[in-house]
Formats: structure tokens, C-alpha cells, sequence
């Protein structure tokens, strides 16, 4: 090596030292410089840290106070007094707009009985002009005594001049009255649509139940929301969200008018929030996506509008019904209804037809499956769809994939599928789930550490309004499988938790520690549902799920250490803010 070259790497060396040195030396700008916390950055290395600086809408380190507080001058040092700070929460599914519109309507949600219900419709028929329709959700036989479906009966008697249309918790069955029925034109005559159910007595008349596809026959005569009601109905939902540390939801199952909607509150500043949008795919938008416009123009997918608030770049499709109204399509008939196997909603060939529209023109496909019939389905479509079209990257998701055949559960992994599961599901249906399903189809169910072993990740979820939206209880049941009161808890306990259930107890061994406990996620698991692994999920790993440098800075404390403490203490752990692009939005 000449003198010459030595020379000038000795240059080289010492210009990048200086430059190290300089910015070693010289603060750096920040806006808020947040210290002495316990951040769990949720990075690959489970780095817990003390501080983090945040300038604009992102992260810009995150270290220890005394390393932040020597490099950055801000315009304002918060000091966090040692408490908790976790990335923003996403839920992985959620149904964003029917959460907000049922608090704009009836909620039925944790009533013990036809009756309570029946006392509730009637309060409002009194308060509604005669012919007004009085709408609610939230309502779930499994919860009341009877354990059966409700009839008309109860709601004519209630509301002799208002149609009622009252959907079931799941949003898979409707409950209506005889005004609704008639109406809709439904009578002894009406045959079941396909897909769906229409219930009847023991003379072939209409009971007022309507299951999946049934539903429509009367929803169609709903009067839709005013713009102002939806616009109502997005801000609470967004405020109950930003209360529970959900910076970002997956919105299952949009519409056109939806996304304009949106659109319009992010450019009116009035969005403090994030969502990866799934267009439904048996509406009209879905084909504007997936077709041409006038001018043979396709519209794209698009990503981080109005500073990275929306995503429009997946498709929802529904395989099968729900558990709890017996319209999942399972393998073999419902053990507590021999003559069932529920119901597929979606042809294979439609659903065939989705994949690959979605696959050509770049949208990810989001499919409700809840079944083992159902699951094998789009697992089968999905192998199919990729043998015929190879994309990598296609991150093809299982929403819900509450019910596996064993042989389907290493299929996931195999296939590139991400399983989109609600840990809260499990807990509310462990009452009767056995007893729809039997004992040897159960430990297909809920099977998160039969699907993690397998090398695949699990974003979670609520299915809000299905569930209550709340992450931290999504947390608590994914590692506990067990209730609000902390049931079962081992053997000892199953006397009692199989009462509420009217059933037998069966192999005491798999309920020591939780309802079938050999499954739960391991705590750093359960916060990964929903962080990074839901980030990943939506393709947002390069902006959302960490608190590291370059990320945007979303983020939460909350008033307890959720990975140290006992179980149940998590059910009662608060937020106390909630921070969207390192502004905060909420604080308790």
C-alpha cells in the first residue's frame, strides 16, 4: 500500500470520527424527550428502555434518560415517573362502524333473558314515532337460562307499531318482530336463501330468527344512517379505542361510503387514529376496486393516506356463519344438533373468483372462517389460488380459525397463512363450545399453541362489537383461557364451571390452570398479538408495532406493569394516555 493511499484512508477514518463526534457532541433537536419510564419497545431484542425522543410524528431514539437527555434539547421533557409505556395497541379485526352505530341504537349486549330485552325495546318503541324502526345488537341466548333461540312473540307484545330488528352479538343472526317480517314479505312460503336460515316452529312459521344470508331478507329495509350519524357513530367508536390504548384497528368489511368517510375526517383533521381497511367483498366496492372504471382505469390499493391514517389494500370474504348460531360449517354434524353442519356462505368458486381478482390487482385477502369445514375450504382455495399464481409476499390471513381439523393446523404455516384469531372468543364461548363440538373436536378449537408451535404468528383481535374492543382483556384471556372471575382454575374448580354449562366434566387434567390451558400464549406472545405480530399482519411492520427509532410515535402508558403482574390484575390495569403520532389523544 502506497504512503499516498495510507494517507488518505488516515483522512477518511478521521473525517467520519469528526462527523461521530459532532453529533456525539452537538444536541440534537427534539420535540418531547420522554424519561425515566419503562418502555417496552417490543423490538426483536425485547429492549426495555428508560427514555425515547420524539420529534414531529416519530420516534427518533430510544435509549436510557441520562444518554436522551445528554444528546437531544427539546422544547419539552416529560417525565414519566417510572411508569409503563407499550407501542400503541392494533386490533387485528374489528368492525369499526357497526361498533359506533351501537351506541347510537339499542344495547342488548349482557342482558340475562328474552324478557330484559323485551322490557328495554318497549321503553324505547314508547319514546319512537309509530313506524320508526327500532334497531339494537348485542343479544346471545347462550347467556340466559333458557339457552334457546327468542321468538317474535316476546318482541309484538313489546313493539305492537315499531319493526324491530335486534342483531345477534356475532352479527350472524338477527332476532325481528312480526312488523319487520312483514315488511320484508316473509311468511310460511319464503324458502331460505342461500346461505342462510330462516327459523321456523313446528308449523313452518317464521319464529323471527333470521341466521347469516337470512339476515338481509330484512336488513335491506333498514333505513340506512345520515352522514351526520355516521359520522357520530366513527367518533365514539374512535374515542372508546383511543380509552383502550388502540391506536390502530383492522376494519373487516367496508364499503365505498365508509372510505370517503374516512377520507373526509382525516383531511378535516379530525381522525386522531389509524386503520387498515378490508373492502367487503360481496359489495359493489369492491368490484370499483377490483374492476374498472368508465375510463378502463383499475383503482390500486392505497397506503398511509392523510399521513399514514388509512389503508385500503385488502378484501374480506365470508366462508361460514358463527359457533354460537350453529351456522359454522364444520366437518361433521353440531353435537348438540345432529342434524347441522352449519352453513357456507360463499361459493368455493366465488371464492376462488376473490383470490384471484385480489391477487392480480395487489389486495391481501382476509377471510372469515370459523368451521373446520370452512377452514379446510379456503385453505384448499388458497393452495390452489397460489399453485396457479406465485406471490410471495401475498400474507394471505384466517380470520378467526376458531375450529381446526388437526391435519389443517400445520397447513398454515406451510401455506404462508397468518391465523387472525380473538382471544376474547374463546373465553365467552368456553361455556358451550363442548357442547357444540364435542370433546374430541374441541382441542381443534381456539388452538393457539398448536398453530404457534407450528412457526406462525398470531395477530389478535376483538371482532368488536362481537367482543368487548378492550386489548387488555385480549391479553389476560390469551394467557389465562380463563373468565373475568379467574375460572377454571384448576380440577378443583370444574364442578362449578361446568354447572353454568349444564354439562359433565370431562378430563379434569386439560382445565388445571385455564380451560384447556395447554394452549394459552406465553405473556411476550399475547403482546405481540397486538403489536408486531398485527402489524405485520397489515404490512405496517416499517411504521407501527415498536417504539424504535424512525417508527411513528404511537404509544401508551398505562398505570401497571401488565408483563409482571398477576394475571387478574391485568383485567383491571387502566390507560392513562394514549399518544397517535406523539400527540396525545386521550389521557385519562
Amino acid at each position: 500500500m502506497s504512503t499516498q493511499t495510507i494517507y488518505f484512508l488516515a483522512f477518511f477514518l478521521l473525517s467520519i470520527l469528526c462527523v461521530l463526534l459532532f453529533f456525539w457532541l452537538i444536541p440534537q433537536s427534539a420535540d418531547t424527550v420522554y424519561v425515566n419510564a419503562r418502555i417496552y419497545t417490543m423490538d426483536r431484542a425485547n429492549t426495555v428502555a428508560e427514555a425515547m425522543a420524539v420529534r414531529g410524528d416519530r420516534i427518533v431514539s430510544v435509549g436510557s434518560t441520562k444518554d436522551l437527555q445528554r444528546r437531544f434539547e427539546s422544547q419539552r421533557v416529560v417525565d414519566l415517573e417510572g411508569k409503563t409505556v407499550l407501542p400503541g395497541l392494533i386490533d387485528a379485526h374489528v368492525h369499526l362502524l357497526s361498533f359506533g352505530v351501537s351506541k347510537l341504537t339499542l344495547n342488548v349486549s349482557g342482558t340475562k333473558s328474552e324478557a330484559q330485552i323485551a322490557d328495554m325495546v318497549r321503553d324505547r318503541a314508547a319514546t319512537s314515532d309509530r313506524g320508526q324502526w327500532i334497531r339494537g345488537r348485542g343479544w346471545d341466548q347462550n347467556s340466559w337460562a333458557s339457552k334457546r333461540f327468542p321468538t317474535r312473540d316476546l318482541l309484538d307484545r313489546a313493539s305492537p307499531g315499531n319493526p324491530v330488528y335486534l342483531i345477534r352479538i356475532d352479527g350472524h343472526a338477527a332476532w325481528a318482530n312480526s312488523l319487520a317480517l312483514t315488511i320484508a314479505g316473509i311468511t310460511i312460503d319464503t324458502p331460505d336463501p342461500p346461505g342462510g336460515k330462516i327459523v321456523r316452529d313446528a308449523r313452518g312459521s317464521p319464529t323471527g330468527i333470521l341466521i347469516d344470508n337470512a339476515m338481509d331478507l330484512v336488513g335491506e329495509f333498514l333505513p340506512p344512517p345520515s352522514d351526520n350519524e355516521l359520522k357520530e357513530a366513527v367518533r365514539l367508536a374512535i374515542r372508546d379505542f383511543l380509552m383502550c390504548g388502540i391506536t390502530c384497528v383492522h376494519d373487516m368489511g367496508i364499503e365505498a361510503r365508509e372510505i370517503e368517510l374516512y377520507k373526509q375526517l382525516i383531511d378535516a383533521d379530525e381522525f386522531p387514529f389509524r386503520v387498515y381497511a378490508a373492502i367487503e367483498s360481496a359489495s359493489p366496492t369492491w368490484s370499483l376496486y377490483n374492476g374498472s372504471d368508465s375510463a378502463g382505469k383499475k383503482r390500486a390499493p392505497f397506503v398511509g393516506y392523510g399521513g399514514n391514517k388509512l389503508w385500503v389494500r385488502a378484501v374480506k370474504v365470508y366462508v361460514d356463519g358463527a359457533l354460537g348460531s350453529r351456522g359454522a360449517a364444520l366437518l361433521e354434524p353440531y353435537s348438540d344438533d345432529p342434524m347441522n353442519r352449519g352453513l357456507t356462505v360463499t361459493t368455493e368458486d366465488a371464492l376462488r373468483s376473490v383470490v384471484d381478482d385480489a391477487l392480480a390487482n395487489g389486495f391481501q385477502v382476509c377471510t372469515h372462517a370459523i368451521g373446520d369445514r370452512a377452514n379446510n375450504i379456503i385453505l384448499n382455495v388458497y393452495e390452489n389460488a397460489l399453485k396457479a399464481r406465485s406471490v410471495p409476499n401475498h400474507r394471505f390471513r384466517l380470520e378467526h380459525a376458531q375450529v381446526l381439523a388437526p391435519s389443517d393446523i400445520p397447513r398454515l404455516k406451510k401455506l404462508g397463512v397468518i391465523p387472525s384469531m380473538q382471544p376474547t372468543h374463546c373465553t365467552s364461548d368456553m361455556y358451550w363450545a363442548e357442547a357444540r363440538l364435542g370433546h374430541s373436536r374441541i382441542l381443534g378449537a381456539y388452538a393457539w399453541r398448536s398453530l404457534l408451535d407450528t412457526g406462525v404468528i398470531i395477530p389478535g383481535g376483538s371482532d368488536c362489537p362481537v367482543e368487548n374492543p378492550n386489548p387488555l382483556f385480549g391479553i389476560y384471556a390469551a394467557i389465562t383461557r380463563r373468565d373475568w372471575l379467574g375460572r377454571p382454575k384448576d380440577a378443583r374448580d370444574i364442578a362449578e364451571f361446568f354447572q353454568l354449562s349444564e354439562r359433565g366434566i370431562v378430563d379434569p387434567i386439560a382445565f388445571d390452570g385455564g380451560w384447556y390451558a395447554s394452549q394459552r400464549m406465553k405473556r411476550d406472545e399475547a403482546l405481540r398479538a397486538f403489536t408486531t405480530w398485527a402489524a405485520y399482519a397489515g404490512f405496517q411492520e416499517s411504521v407501527l408495532g415498536s417504539l424504535e427509532r424512525g417508527k411513528l410515535a404511537d404509544f401508551i402508558v398505562l398505570s401497571r406493569d401488565i408483563t409482571a403482574i398477576d394475571p387478574m390484575d391485568i383485567l383491571t390495569t387502566v390507560v392513562e394516555q394514549t399518544f397517535v403520532g406523539g400527540e396525545v389523544v386521550y389521557s385519562r
